[in-house]
């Protein structure tokens, strides 16, 4: 039920004033933080709720799963915390998977907005810590115990005074504390400006609080993408990909049943593999904000997201299978399948929707996590990315090195050797890894580090696609597959590393599936590939027919 109704142009101005008050958050969040993860990475994102937990806008740069995550979070936040117990300069923050993101490093921060003593809204921000305590990512982690420091709905801050005991609390159980505590502070700092740009916005526009906009927003974001399913033939559409378990040698399976009914949607997971005895879980949560991603940015991409897109959509994963495990499962590693659920939406629908959907991608990305001390006996820890090729589409060739689903950035070299003690001997894109079609997939990277401290350090490397390859559609070639070596020989990545200096580690990130039958590439398309050394002549006589 709409409470006040806008002219379109007034709403698209007040609709674009919010998200700029969430993006001038996000860029305070960004240039504040401490850590390459944020500063770096931009694991993070801003956003505005309304008083009923809904989303409204998020910050134009925001992580996919946090936007379908941050909600949730709210809804257990405000049950702890009744809306009528909260104070002007309150703070709250949590880092319980199940509650937030789906694993400890990313830290929801909430803090509620109040215009003429009434509370508002709500600021909310993520932020990817980059050390949490316990293993760092430790892919064969057991339970959650073993993964770090695990902070309850709790005040940070009360009526704007810091809860010091928090505080140290937090910073007595991580690796480096002026990082994790000026990410956090950064974090408040985001919160606060989205608290007094919206204070402004109301008084600008002579309006008490922001619940007739948020509805007709809402309204306006459900009824696109209930226009959007509309399009989509109704029917049940079937999926299954394979991922590789760190506790075994037998892959997960991973399966998605899609029903289309006229304006709404049900995608369903059961058949999937059980949760493992790895780090490798996901939670209802994660799993439900990469399901909605794959369904927005295949039929309804360009309305701003918010609670209103999400709403003809229902996910369902059964408790205790790999994409909703029970507590205490091990889940640091969660983003290594949760990231395949978006190419499983793609696949399900690829047969109705080809124009819409692209080629699996060189993902989930390629996270590595590196703690130990320095020659100056400084404790260091962090973790860095790099991703694989993007998957071709109906339009175009795939992005070389461009993350998907999520947008986390490769790190940058430059920042990597002057925050670690390690030095990249080689970065390059692997010619030949994108697979081959009438649009190319993206090519994967190689790069090789090699480790300069004195004392031994601990990596954990994050990865898939080293046995299963991203998939090609509609006549595509498959992508080539990643993979990992330490000092010239094969290693897995599902138990962490002990590193001595001088020991290498060579990455090689997978290369986007193609799209369509490779015959039917354009010989100019070819000629430039082989140009500029992105495909051989080898190759291009073998795949691609060309003699």
């Amino acid at each position: 039920m709409l409470t006040a109704m806008y002219d379109p142009i007034t709403l698209e101005i007040m609709w674009k004033r919010l998200i700029s008050i969430a993006d001038e958050a996000a860029v305070t969040l960004y240039r504040a933080s401490f850590s390459t993860v944020v500063r770096e990475s931009h694991d993070y994102s801003c956003m505005l709720l309304a008083p009923d937990c809904g989303a409204v806008v998020q910050s134009t740069r925001s992580i996919p799963s946090f936007i379908g995550t941050l909600p949730a979070s709210l809804q257990h936040y405000v049950k702890h915390y009744p809306p009528d117990t909260l104070q002007p300069g309150d703070v709250i923050i949590c880092n319980d998977p199940w509650i937030c993101t789906g694993h400890l490093p990313d830290i929801t921060m909430i803090t509620p907005i109040f215009h003429h003593h009434r509370l508002v809204a709500y600021a909310g921000s993520i932020a990817h810590m980059t050390d949490i305590g316990g293993r760092v990512r430790a892919p064969d982690s057991l339970q959650l115990y073993e993964e770090g420091l695990q902070i309850p709905i709790c005040k940070l801050y009360r009526e704007g005074k810091l809860n010091e005991d928090v505080m140290a609390f937090i910073e007595h159980n991580v690796r480096v504390p002026d990082q994790v505590r000026g990410d956090l502070e950064a974090q408040v700092a985001a919160n606060q400006i989205m608290a007094r740009e919206l204070e402004e916005f109301l008084e600008e526009y002579s309006i008490d609080d922001i619940v007739g906009l948020a509805d007709q927003i809402q309204f306006v974001s459900e009824s696109a993408m209930r226009r959007a399913i509309i399009e989509v033939p109704s029917g049940r559409y079937a999926y299954e990909a394979t991922a590789e378990s760190f506790d075994s040698s037998n892959p997960l399976y991973l399966k998605v049943l899609i029903t289309v009914a006229n304006d709404s949607m049900k995608i369903d997971f059961t058949g999937s593999a059980p949760q493992t005895a790895s780090a490798l879980n996901t939670v209802q949560n994660y799993t439900y904000a990469y399901t909605c991603y794959a369904v927005k940015a295949m039929l309804c991409p360009d309305v701003p997201n918010n609670e209103g897109s999400f709403r003809p959509i229902k996910v369902i994963a059964p408790e205790g299978s790999v994409l909703n495990a029970r507590y205490p499962a091990a889940v640091a590693a969660r983003a290594t399948i949760g990231h395949y659920l978006p190419g499983m939406v793609f696949g399900a629908l690829g047969s109705v929707l080809p124009e819409k959907v692209p080629a699996e991608s060189g993902s989930p990305l390629f996270g590595i996590a590196i703690h130990g001390t320095d020659d100056y006996g400084v404790r260091f820890s962090g973790i860095f990315f790099f991703n694989g090729g993007q998957g071709a589409s109906f339009r175009k060739d795939g992005l070389s090195c461009v993350s998907f689903p999520t947008n986390v950035s490769n790190t940058p070299l430059e920042i990597l050797e002057n925050t670690f003690p390690v030095e990249v001997e080689r970065k390059q894109l692997v010619r030949d890894s994108g697979g081959a079609g009438r649009f190319r997939g993206g090519l994967g990277q190689l790069f090789t580090i090699r480790i300069l401290a004195k004392n031994p350090c601990s990596v954990s490397l994050l990865s898939q696609r080293g046995r299963f390859p991203p998939m090609g559609v509609l006549g595509g070639k498959e992508g080539s597959v990643g993979k990992i070596l330490l000092n010239g020989r094969p290693v897995g990545a599902g138990k962490p590393l002990l590193l001595r200096k001088g020991d290498k580690i060579t990455i090689q990130t997978p290369g986007g599936g193609g799209f369509g039958e490779p015959r039917e590439r354009s010989f100019s398309l070819l000629q430039r590939d082989i140009h500029n050394g992105l495909i051989s002549k080898k190759c291009a006589h073998a795949l691609y027919k060309i003699r």
